[in-house]
């Protein structure tokens, strides 16, 4: 199955129109339309599964706090 995904806005009308799909004219798909909207605490959940699994990569063990503490300085004196 080949999936697509892409954002569109309603229409002031109600209707949903999607442009420049990647499937041949006269193919069937499957339409599926889900509120892009998410709760505060679903966010919050989502960013703390994305640390969780930047923390695990093996290249964050070779960061150290000094090296993050030099890197907030050097973003501070840029400003």
């Amino acid at each position: 199955m080949q999936a697509y995904k892409t954002y569109a806005r309603i229409n002031p009308s109600g209707e949903l129109a999607i442009t420049k799909l990647p499937f041949a004219p006269g193919a069937l798909v499957e339409v599926l339309v889900v509120g892009a909207e998410r709760s505060a605490a679903e966010r919050e959940q989502e960013w703390g599964r994305l640390m969780m699994t930047v923390q695990e990569l093996p290249q964050a063990a070779a960061i150290s706090d000094t090296d993050i503490a030099a890197e907030i300085d050097v973003v501070r004196a840029a400003r």
